[in-house]
């Protein structure tokens, strides 16, 4: 749709959390993976469990973000 090729970081809070989004979880992640991304950063508002969810399914991706952490990507 867009023309982009590859995805470099996908970084945000993705409102993961609580009860109601978990039944959605599972399948979130199954199209982060086709986008394919070299990095994927959740922040905050994505959810404990969630970003548990998200590394265990992309370790070699998953970047851990706290207060503080200062980010430097490269293309």
């Amino acid at each position: 749709m867009t023309g982009v090729k590859s995805v470099h970081v996908i970084m945000g809070g993705f409102h993961l959390a609580g009860p109601a989004a978990e039944p959605v979880v599972e399948k979130i992640i199954e199209e982060l993976k086709k986008i394919n991304p070299a990095y994927i950063v959740p922040t905050h508002c994505t959810g404990r469990k969630s970003v548990m969810e998200i590394e265990k399914a992309m370790p070699a991706q998953f970047i851990l973000n706290m207060s503080g952490t200062g980010l430097t990507f490269f293309p």
